[in-house]
């Protein structure tokens, strides 16, 4: 940001931001296809405005704050000149709706934001600042808007956006000046000369602001060149005269008024802490997951003591712990049978470096229920005490809270300790409470459920800690920290029991997600053997694929460009070669995969289809870079699972995502062929369910004619193709089929008619109809969706068979935009839900059933309804075996689950 200054010392400073004006350009600086929830809404305006919103704070430190909006183009300006602001072309779809989005946010942070019928935004600020002004306060108007320079004074700045919504230029009277050579009282002058064409307001032809400043400033203003305008020479002076009763008319647009009745006074406007909690949850809900955004929002929170010049306020609710330093040999053998060997829980904390998934424990820290805190270094340990400790942590009778169990029993286990006995996870219990939020630091939840803050320095109030003499105060401050946080989980674990099990979701925790959670550990620690040098062969291949586009396309075109370049491909398509537009974005034609799938529909121009190919090839060999980057020295990739991405419950993994290898392509499976088995084991086996999506839509549903259709043992899309279309089994081609499964499985995703017919390429109509078919003879799948959304708009929520919530607030918003958002949501949550829950049930059993038999087999991926495990030598029949009758029994669905299993040497030959 262009400069910042702060306020006198004790003069109050109040910031007023123009709302619209704001979020309009936040809308053109983030790209619109970038930001979006997983249900399709557009948040690039809000992400955008936010982040200004946090910059703004941070750099300018009011003590006030209020923001404007305009209500609509119905003004009094309209009123008088009814073609004012006529010639605007509508708001983007994307961004319509992002405005109550961004009031929303607002209200989280409880900032005023004001809006007036028949008056602009400008009046409102206009007639705050002249106020604010008045009152002593000094004045910070933050506008895309050019009419409120005639606000400047020494006590009012103007700070103008002039790159996206990151850098201002600020307008004191000076400045002013500097840049259009009128003061700021005679700037409505020169605005009503010039014109305004985004107002709908004509200058004078051929006046321009270097002339209409000459003017200005050669009569003193615009009333006084009007007396004078015979005395303007040439024939600029007849076009001034001949266009002077249309600059009268703008001038009087122009000004800004200054008296509008407002609902609140200037006092009023002075900060608030903000309502942290709908904070998190609004920000969840938008699938916001840029933590650095979050903690910039919330370090100008006025509640924590920000840049306004308060003294920050001490921490809350602290913590009396009596801690100790076991570093003597036998200290924690004798501590944990005198701590540990109760039936109350103990919160576990390790300290570790945490690097692609690995990590190290440097130091572990315990806090017993109604007991004390210990701290230990686990590399300094005596073998009494590591086998005291190791027999700690492995036995299921002492009970242990953890925070991201999976994180620390997959840490512990690189020194060979099992940690058995999780009775609680905070941040998982954190995410069953809330699906849909993001943030999971124990600091987070500690002060939202706490009221604690997990500052080292102040989050003990109290406590005796017998710490050696010649210890570092570093190591002290670290030691202290960790047995607080180690207290935290205890007392956080406690809150969520309560609040989890008032939900119904307590025996989900326990039964299925920390089980899971220990699975997924020892998943990631076994990894899965990697074939480097055919990785290394397709890395080759793909790149030299991205060069022969590049060729190609050149060749097409007649002369070299950047393919990775919008603006230059913006040229070539729409400029020389002068295809068909698509849709109009900020700077120019999109030129996106959907809009070059199109172009290549409506022209034999070979370049479109190129270009997708470079770009599908950029992909691919990215996607390779990225495995071949984290194969580890063991030959093996160890991906991340993570329980507490997707608010359905489904896995997902990072570093890398395997999610993101294509499943149906050739290149996609000869990805997957690099994926083999390792030394010592005798094939890889895959395993998967059949259509589960629908099988479980048809349970919930009942519907008669779609569990016949399961029933019936014949290809399903065909069956239901043949009913839906009048026809035959026999007569259903291709198409009617591809048309049958898009809808099927669309419908299972909360699909609209309209999504429908971009998937399929058709028109929104004929979806509409073929659904309308579909619902005509699978009345009971009409009927469900109706019901689950209805009674989930009473309830707040959604169910899964397992009883997995999903809470939807939205679903009685008067925001179009998010009540829509959430009722796709709410069609989507139990089907794809209760597929997580299945699925997480079957790899729970055919674990236990390869331990309860003995066997050396084990699991090493899941990757959608897929898991992938490695077989010993002289078990495959066992095992396959196995794994079919643990996953058909996982759940009793009414359309019982269908089990597809493949065996062979890597992914791919193991695919079925």
């Amino acid at each position: 940001m262009a400069g910042t200054g702060k306020s006198g010392a004790g003069r109050p400073r109040l910031l007023l931001l123009d709302g619209h004006s704001m979020a309009y350009r936040a809308f053109y600086a983030f790209p619109a296809e970038n930001f979006a929830t997983s249900t399709g809404q557009p948040t690039n305006a809000v992400y955008g405005f936010a982040s200004m919103v946090a910059n703004i704070l941070r750099d300018e430190s009011p003590s006030h704050f209020a923001v404007a909006f305009d209500v609509s183009r119905k003004t009094f300006r309209a009123g008088i000149y009814p073609e004012y602001k006529a010639t605007r072309s509508a708001s983007p779809e994307e961004f319509r709706g992002q405005v109550e989005l961004v009031s929303e946010l607002l209200d989280t942070m409880r900032v005023p934001h004001l809006r007036l019928a028949e008056f602009e935004a400008d009046d409102i600020i206009a007639t705050l600042a002249t106020r604010a002004a008045a009152e002593g306060f000094e004045v910070l108007i933050l506008t895309g808007d050019r009419d409120a320079l005639q606000l400047v004074t020494e006590d009012v700045t103007v700070l103008y956006p002039t790159k996206g919504v990151s850098e201002m230029t600020r307008y004191t009277p000076e400045k002013v000046f500097e840049k259009y050579g009128v003061t700021p009282a005679q700037y409505p002058d020169l605005a009503a000369l010039r014109g305004d064409p985004s107002d709908n307001l004509p200058g004078i032809p051929g006046v321009g602001e270097k002339t209409a400043a000459k003017w200005i400033s050669q009569y003193g203003s615009f009333r006084e060149l009007v007396e004078h305008a015979d005395e303007v020479k040439g024939k600029i002076g007849e076009k001034l005269r001949a266009g002077l009763d249309g600059v009268k008319l703008n001038r009087e647009l122009t000004e800004l008024v200054r008296d509008v009745e407002l609902p609140l006074g200037v006092e009023e406007l002075a900060r608030r802490p903000y309502d942290r909690e709908a904070a998190v949850v609004l920000l969840d809900a938008l699938e916001f997951r840029n933590q650095a955004l979050r903690d910039r929002l919330f370090a100008v929170d006025p509640g924590t003591g920000d840049a306004i010049g308060e003294t920050p306020a001490p921490p809350t609710g602290g913590v009396e712990i009596e801690g100790e330093l076991l570093s003597a040999e036998g200290a924690l053998a004798a501590w944990l049978a005198e701590h540990g060997s109760g039936a109350g829980r103990t919160g576990l904390m390790g300290d570790y470096q945490w690097a692609r998934g690995e990590g190290r424990v440097s130091a572990v820290a315990l806090a017993v229920e109604g007991g004390p805190a210990a701290w230990v270094d686990p590399a300094s340990l005596a073998e009494v005490d590591e086998v005291a400790f190791a027999g700690w942590l492995a036995d299921p009778e002492r009970p242990k809270a953890l925070h991201i169990a999976k994180q620390v029993q997959r840490a512990f286990a690189e020194h060979g300790w099992v940690i058995d006995g999780v009775v609680a996870d905070t941040a998982l219990a954190a995410y069953l409470e809330k699906p849909g939020r993001r943030t999971f630091g124990l600091d987070v939840l500690a002060e939202e459920y706490l009221g604690r803050q997990l500052d080292a320095s102040t989050a003990v109030d109290s406590g005796q800690l017998a710490f050696g003499e010649d210890a570092q105060d570093e190591a002290l401050a670290a030691a202290q920290a960790l047995m607080v946080q180690a207290r935290t989980v205890l007392d956080l674990s406690e809150v969520f029991d309560e609040r989890l099990a008032k939900d119904g979701a307590l025996e989900l925790l326990r039964e299925l997600e920390l089980p899971i959670a220990a699975l997924l550990a020892r998943m990631e620690r076994s990894g899965i053997a990697a074939d480097l040098e055919w990785l290394t062969q397709l890395e080759v291949q793909f790149g030299a694929a991205v060069q022969q586009a590049v060729k190609e396309a050149h060749t097409a075109v007649g002369r070299d460009f950047n393919l990775g370049s919008p603006k230059q491909l913006q040229e070539v398509l729409f400029g020389e070669l002068a295809l068909p537009k698509t849709k109009k974005i900020k700077t120019g034609y999109t030129t996106d995969a959907d809009a070059l799938t199109w172009l290549a529909t409506q022209t034999d121009h070979e370049l479109p289809v190129i270009l997708l190919r470079h770009r599908d090839q950029t992909r691919l060999r990215t996607t390779v870079e990225g495995l071949i980057k984290t194969v580890a020295a063991d030959g093996r990739i160890h991906t991340t699972f993570n329980q507490m991405v997707a608010a359905t419950g489904r896995l997902s993994s990072t570093d890398p995502n395997l999610q993101n290898i294509p499943v149906r392509t050739e290149e996609g499976r000869m990805i997957r062929r690099a994926f083999v088995v390792g030394p010592g084991f005798e094939s890889l086996l895959t395993a998967d369910y059949s259509q589960i999506e629908l099988r479980i839509m048809a349970h919930l549903s009942e519907d008669e004619a779609l569990l016949a259709a399961f029933a019936s043992g014949e290809d399903l899309h065909t069956t239901v193709g043949s009913q839906v279309f009048g026809v035959t089994p026999g007569e259903v081609d291709a198409e009617m089929r591809r048309k049958i499964k898009a809808m099927s499985y669309g419908l299972a995703y909360g699909l609209s008619a309209f999504g429908l017919s971009g998937q399929l390429g058709i028109e929104a109509g004929e979806a509409r109809r073929l659904m309308d078919t579909y619902f005509e003879r699978f009345g009971g799948v009409r009927d469900y969706l109706r019901r689950v959304v209805d009674e989930a708009r009473v309830t707040g929520y959604t169910e899964t068979v397992l009883g997995r919530r999903r809470y939807l607030p939205d679903l009685t918003s008067d925001n179009r935009q998010r009540r829509e958002m959430a009722e796709r949501m709410a069609l989507n949550a139990p089907i794809q839900g209760s597929a997580a829950d299945i699925v997480k049930i079957a790899m729970l059993r055919v674990d236990g059933a390869l331990t309860a038999e003995g066997l050396e087999s084990r699991m090493l991926l899941q990757v959608h309804d897929e898991v992938v495990l490695e077989v010993a030598p002289g078990e495959r029949e066992r095992v396959e075996e196995l794994v079919r009758r643990e996953m058909a029994g996982a759940y009793p669905l009414r359309a019982p689950l269908d089990v597809s299993v493949g065996v062979g040497l890597n992914w791919e030959v193991a695919a079925h």
